[in-house]
């Protein structure tokens, strides 16, 4: 007796019941990221104001529009009378506290006479700068507001290659806009862009005036601060940087405890290891930093470290590459005692050293 075929309306819809679900399921985890997020990504409009070099004593009358228009600007490069240019900036934050403490970038608000915060609601305020980290291209602002949408910090760490995240700002000042992507790599650094760099690569579509925005997972949850992309035309070309969510909420924290942000330091200069200098060590393949110098009276000098060891381990982490270690040391607080593990001569060996603030430059 032969079996009776299943029309095909019902496999379409036994189809439809298995795959189509899940491309639901993730549509409604990206609405409501967005619909999370949104409310806490801000407008950050900047006032700069640069004075040319004062010849002649100010005075009103040189002030006075009617003045200046009758007598044109040539007049008053005649007689050098300094003259003031005002250049506005626009980028974005992310509101991280009900009570109104916004996350940036530094270079979004760096010399501004007047930082001007708006909201999704339309409301603005004047913010006051709470601190700022040139090393990390971080400021922190702090508006008089209570009860406010804002993002929980994720955690930077346990994003993986591949994860969907959506960039949130206000490119080219249009507005808010939110655009969806990739997580494309992690631990970007020797970009050249700031001292301290660990960051987050994302394909998301990242502009100018993105800057200063939010890099959310599916949670809603903040995992980084958009802050650079690499262009050949000044627009977005597939490659946009963040900085991760741990260390912004590091440096929030050190510039609301101190007003500024404590490093640490252990007193060394240390580089990559190619694969030929890990074969030479014996290591099996390139990792851990290597000492290139060791300053007198430093931490590392006194816990007995020598030029030419691998730093492994630094507080029971792996030293992937030089860069790591470097942004660990910087992260600890200062007194800390951390144990390393460094290779010397082809032996391990396990050190422990006291992290102190860096001395005065």
């Amino acid at each position: 007796m032969k079996r009776k075929a299943f029309p095909l309306l019902l496999l379409v819809l036994l189809w439809s019941s298995v795959h189509a679900t899940p491309l639901s399921v993730l549509q409604g985890a990206l609405r409501e990221a967005a619909q999370r997020a949104i409310p806490a990504v801000v407008n950050v409009s900047s006032l700069k104001v640069y004075r040319t070099p004062q010849g002649l004593p100010p005075s009103p009358l040189w002030q006075d529009p009617f003045f200046r228009e009758f007598f044109g600007e040539d007049f008053f490069r005649f007689f050098g009378v300094p003259r003031e240019r005002v250049e506005r900036s626009l980028g974005s934050g992310v509101i991280v506290s009900p009570d109104g403490y916004i996350l940036t970038n530094y270079h979004v608000i760096a010399q501004a006479s007047e930082v001007v915060v708006g909201l999704r609601d339309k409301r603005e305020f004047q913010a006051q700068v709470v601190g700022v980290d040139p090393p990390t291209d971080l400021a922190l602002l702090k508006i008089q507001a209570e009860g406010l949408p804002h993002l929980e910090f994720g955690d930077s760490d346990r994003a993986q290659v591949g994860d969907i995240v959506l960039a949130i700002g206000n490119p080219f000042g249009i507005g808010q806009t939110v655009t969806m992507g990739i997580i494309s790599a992690k631990g970007r650094s020797n970009m050249g862009l700031v001292d301290y760099e660990d960051f987050i690569q994302t394909d998301a579509a990242i502009n100018p005036g993105n800057s200063g925005g939010a890099l959310v997972n599916l949670s809603g949850e903040l995992i980084g601060i958009n802050t650079a992309i690499v262009s050949r035309t000044g627009g977005y070309q597939g490659i946009g940087f963040a900085i991760p969510s741990n260390i912004a909420r590091w440096v929030m924290e050190e510039l609301v405890r101190h007003g500024r942000v404590i490093r640490g330091w252990l007193g060394v200069t240390v580089q990559e290891l190619t694969p030929e200098l890990a074969r030479h060590f014996g290591l099996s393949e390139p990792r851990g930093a290597l000492v290139v110098e060791v300053y007198p009276g430093s931490p590392a000098k006194e816990a007995g470290l020598q030029k030419g060891d691998v730093v492994l381990k630094y507080g029971g982490r792996e030293v992937g590459e030089a860069w790591e270690l470097r942004n660990l040391v910087a992260t600890t607080p200062v007194g800390t005692v951390v144990p390393l593990v460094i290779l010397r001569r082809g032996q391990k060996r396990e050190l422990r050293v006291e992290i102190v603030e860096p001395p005065p430059s």
